[in-house]
């Protein structure tokens, strides 16, 4: 693959790594409480189980990510990264915070955009 698309999915995929070893493991440390901006420590407990799901989801978008790099298989790529850009899409919207977007949507869009230039 290109390396500008090797890299541009890597960043991708190290940030949902980054995202599941927040949710599964720092949800109710003070790093996990303000990154999320959640209400309280109590909050965090009572909802620690449903982000540690949530970090799995995100670890299985960078497996995909990654396993799409390692097999060199570009439509692969383009399915996790729509799946990623969906995610920030329905994240930013549900949540109300367009930030989620900018961090988690922007850099899929721009490695479609560099799969999708390179055909």
């Amino acid at each position: 693959m290109d390396i500008l698309i090797t890299i541009s999915i890597s960043i991708v995929a190290i940030e949902h790594i980054y995202f599941l070893i927040l949710e599964m493991f720092f949800w109710t440390k003070p790093k996990g409480i303000k990154t999320f901006g959640l209400k309280s420590k109590e909050f965090a407990e009572d909802t620690k189980v449903l982000a540690a799901n949530q970090g799995l989801y995100n670890g299985f978008l960078a497996a995909g990510l990654i396993y799409s790099l390692v097999i060199e298989d570009k439509n692969l790529s383009i399915l996790f990264l729509v799946f990623v850009t969906i995610a920030a899409i329905y994240g930013s919207y549900s949540t109300q915070k367009v930030r989620l977007f900018y961090i988690q949507g922007i850099p899929a869009l721009i490695a479609l955009i560099f799969i999708l230039i390179s055909n």
